[in-house]
């Protein structure tokens, strides 16, 4: 039994076609289209497919642009309030008055509390009331000696008198400044039964409501408050940075740039620790930021960056671009005919998703960013192109 592919199959019943038509050139015309159609798919086909016969492999791609790159130290950073007051009663009496919520924001000077005066009215009166005593005593007293003075000089009275009488002026004298000492403790007592705020800033929990008894001086304050514009965030960076932080340092103001979830903030390096902390090899910094919005609260944890300089007109290619293999790092760059080839290229530093070309790359190459495991050179591609990155600097909030 004969077997017959298929193509034969369908040129027979074509021919067989041809023949019951009675026309030989029809039949031969027939066969003829058919066979042209399976050469244009055929070539069709072999287009389709790049060098080597291969299909062009999908990659994404990016340009390599130029733009001002800072250089940076990166740490966590603590934020921390940039004052903190606990708040406490100097006197023991009844609470009057709360005038705030707990989580306010105060200002300077605001009335916190009012603590029961009454009884530091009366202390104050009392301690007036034995000063104009001994000052009357006082006044007579001076009368006396100077009454004694010249009857000694005369003989009409002992010189031990009159010696006694300035002794009892002398003594009176002490006692009033005693006694204007606790008119001004009164004084004091009476001015703490009001208690404002020393700080503008948030309050925190309150630990006594109205109506309680507080006491002086307790060990839990009544609230404790924490002024957050401005704030500080304190960092540290390992002591092998410390003669490169230094020596920037001494040419003027150094940025910080805290990164949190709402953005970036800048602020000034404000401290520098004196000395490097020995069980961990690192040295303390704290920046300061106007925090006007309030981005950065108490007890936050954000990215730190140490702003060193600034390296202007740098080029700039994605950092998943670049390839390492045992020969150093490489890269795929894509020409206009859509073939990559391997360019060697040495990077100076990555950051942020970044890399600082150093020599290997001219801005406005397209490299390859995903897609380089099955490429290889005079490899054809179909790029789809990423989302350029600005030639301008980014700015920092």
């Amino acid at each position: 039994m004969h077997r017959f592919t298929p193509r034969v199959r369908i040129y027979s019943s074509l021919s067989l076609c041809a023949l019951r038509a009675g026309s030989g050139l029809f039949g031969l015309l027939c066969l003829f289209f058919v066979l042209s159609g399976c050469t244009e798919n055929k070539t069709d086909q072999a287009s389709a497919k790049g060098k080597g016969g291969s299909p062009p492999l999908p990659v994404k791609v990016a340009t390599v642009v130029r733009k001002d790159v800072p250089v940076e130290l990166r740490a966590v950073g603590l934020a921390e309030p940039f004052a903190s007051v606990e708040v406490k009663s100097q006197i023991s009496g009844l609470l009057e008055k709360v005038g705030f919520l707990e989580g306010d924001q105060v200002k300077a000077g605001d009335i916190l509390f009012r603590i029961d005066s009454r009884p530091y009215v009366s202390l104050l009166l009392q301690a007036e009331a034995t000063r104009d005593k001994d000052l009357a005593a006082l006044e007579n007293a001076r009368k006396q000696a100077e009454r004694y003075l010249p009857a000694a000089e005369n003989g009409y009275v002992s010189i031990e008198q009159s010696d006694a009488a300035q002794t009892s002026v002398a003594t009176l004298q002490a006692q009033v400044k005693a006694d204007e000492a606790q008119v001004v403790r009164a004084r004091i007592d009476l001015d703490n039964c009001t208690i404002r705020s020393p700080i503008s800033g948030h309050t925190g929990v309150l630990s006594e409501e109205f109506g309680n008894l507080v006491k002086a001086a307790a060990d839990l304050p009544l609230v404790t408050i924490n002024q957050i514009s401005p704030i500080k965030v304190s960092f540290t960076l390992p002591e092998q940075m410390l003669s490169e932080v230094k020596k920037h340092l001494a040419a003027g103001d150094m940025e910080v740039v805290a990164t949190s979830a709402e953005g970036a903030l800048t602020g000034k390096l404000s401290f520098f620790d004196n000395k490097v902390n020995q069980e961990n090899g690192t040295i303390r910094l704290k920046a300061i930021f106007a925090n006007e919005a309030q981005q950065l609260w108490p007890g936050q944890f954000v990215n730190i960056g140490l702003r060193l300089t600034v390296r202007k007109d740098a080029t700039v290619a994605p950092t998943r671009a670049i390839q390492s293999s045992q020969n150093g790092d490489f890269v795929y760059v894509v020409a206009q005919d859509q073939i990559v080839a391997v360019r060697p290229v040495v990077v100076a530093f990555s950051d942020e998703g970044q890399s600082v070309i150093e020599s290997g790359l001219d801005v406005g190459e397209i490299v390859v960013t995903d897609g380089q495991l099955r490429l290889r050179a005079g490899a054809v591609v179909k790029t789809v192109s990423e989302p350029t990155t600005s030639s301008e600097p980014k700015a920092a909030q």
